[in-house]
């Protein structure tokens, strides 16, 4: 059996994920979860890495979710519902993370990509809330992340159909931040990876907490927790380094202290 696997490899600061499974249209199993449950907190603990692209080996998925032929192996909904899910392992990732939508992004694929922080999508890319037209309903975050992204009508159209939506209609509603063509799309979110990678590490994984706060909590709450974040920033090395290389006029050396 192919149980794929999660391929890594790092460019400077940035580091590649990649599900690769493509004669499976990148379905993920349960090994491929394991090893993206080992790989994310070695990713945050590692300092040199600042940013993170996810996308899907070949050229026609980004995933379609969990491989469907697995799901009887659980013991039953119990411990299905307690399952170490591939999706919880991204969104837990302290560090920010870029989605290089290759092609479909169906049921966990489309959870998995709205785990991710900046969305990118090929042109050729497509997505769908599909679990719906077998008998049950997404549990990797899809209601939440998807309502959080873009109008409610639109997510309930996805929801209640499970019908797909190409790329097109994904950036006219939100969904995603850029639709490239197909050959453009990796090195687009590698480069601005590597953007995002120049930044203060401290004061990007900051911002990125800080924005999960502000989708779960109320105003006030959530603007005190801007606070509270922006004061822990201005006390790190890195951002006297910001002021000292504002008033010199030259590029801060960061090093995430």
């Amino acid at each position: 059996m192919d149980d794929g696997r999660i391929a890594f490899e790092q460019d400077g600061y940035v580091g590649l994920l990649t599900l690769d499974r493509p004669a499976k249209l990148n379905a993920a199993t349960r090994s491929m979860s394991a090893e993206l449950l080992e790989l994310i907190p070695r990713i945050d603990d590692d300092p040199s890495i600042r940013a993170v692209v996810v996308t899907g080996a070949g050229d026609r998925a980004f995933s379609v979710g969990s491989d469907i032929g697995e799901l009887d192996r659980y013991d039953g909904p119990w411990h299905f519902r307690n399952r170490r899910d591939y999706c919880d392992a991204l969104r837990a990732l302290r560090t920010p993370v870029i989605a290089a939508i290759n092609g479909y992004a169906y049921g966990g694929g489309l959870e998995l990509a709205l785990s991710c922080d900046i969305r990118l999508a090929s042109s050729s890319a497509s997505f769908a809330a599909a679990e719906i037209k077998l008998g049950w309903i997404g549990g990797g975050g899809v209601t939440a992340l998807l309502t959080a992204s873009v109008p409610a009508s639109d997510a309930a159209m996805m929801l209640l159909t499970g019908d797909p939506i190409d790329a097109a209609k994904a950036l006219r509603v939100g969904l995603v931040s850029q639709v490239l063509p197909p050959s453009e799309v990796l090195p687009a979110a590698t480069e601005l990876a590597h953007r995002i990678a120049a930044r203060p590490p401290i004061a990007a994984q900051a911002a990125k907490a800080n924005l999960r706060a502000a989708w779960s909590m109320g105003l006030e709450q959530a603007i005190q927790y801007e606070r509270e974040l922006q004061a822990i920033a201005l006390g790190t090395r890195d951002a006297a380094e910001g002021r000292a290389a504002f008033a010199e006029r030259r590029t801060g050396d960061f090093e995430g202290r």
